[in-house]
């Protein structure tokens, strides 16, 4: 599933760092549509859902769309996530958040979420197009809502690189995410800076871009 988005997105970015919102036909990804979302960047702490597939909203089971993403987190896991998403932004970055999604019910399942970057009235890289994609669908998702979902993982591809799910990980330990910006470093080639903090338990992967 992420596998087809981001295909279908590389296809209509060409060279460019990001396609333009007008751009994405919900015909051309009919297969993935109900597992998809397109958020709107307001500032650092807001990602709106704009859009989000009934696949999706049944897993939370509730409408997702015009919440705030970031809100799905707490702690730690909010600062990483907002930090990959301002990646995305401001540097054209692409990315997937591994996570453990957990009903009340304590049951689990894990899921990926994708995250790509589109432009929308200019220049900026304000929207961003998404999908959820479990690793399989036990019979509780979409009866018993997801209500934690911790982060597991985070994988961060940048513009004219390889996709990173088909790349070797590091381990985060490696070189720990640390300091105070919360935005990627191109020149470093990783998202060292989540929040502040060091994230011990994500996995970060090498980006490809020389300079």
């Amino acid at each position: 599933m992420t596998q087809t988005l981001f295909e279908y997105w590389t296809r209509l970015r060409g060279r460019r760092v990001a396609p333009d919102r007008h751009e994405v036909e919900p015909g051309d990804i009919r297969e993935i549509l109900g597992d998809t979302f397109i958020l709107e960047a307001t500032d650092r702490q807001t990602y709106s859902v704009r859009l989000a597939g009934t696949r999706l909203c049944a897993a939370y089971c509730r409408e997702l769309k015009g919440r705030n993403l970031l809100d799905l987190w707490t702690g730690k896991d909010r600062e990483a996530v907002a930090s990959l998403l301002a990646a995305i932004v401001e540097d054209g970055a692409a990315a997937i958040v591994g996570l453990a999604a957990q009903n009340e019910r304590g049951q689990s399942v894990p899921v990926e979420i994708m995250f790509l970057p589109l432009r929308h009235g200019g220049s900026r890289n304000n929207r961003i197009i998404g999908c959820f994609a479990p690793h399989e669908q036990p019979y509780w998702l979409g009866l018993h809502p997801i209500v934690r979902q911790p982060i597991m993982s985070l994988r961060l591809i940048w513009p004219d690189e390889a996709p990173a799910f088909l790349r070797k990980a590091e381990p985060a330990d490696a070189e720990p995410l640390t300091a105070e910006r919360p935005r990627a470093a191109v020149g470093d080639r990783r998202l060292r800076q989540v929040g502040g903090r060091t994230v011990a338990h994500l996995t970060v992967y090498e980006g490809g871009r020389q300079e």
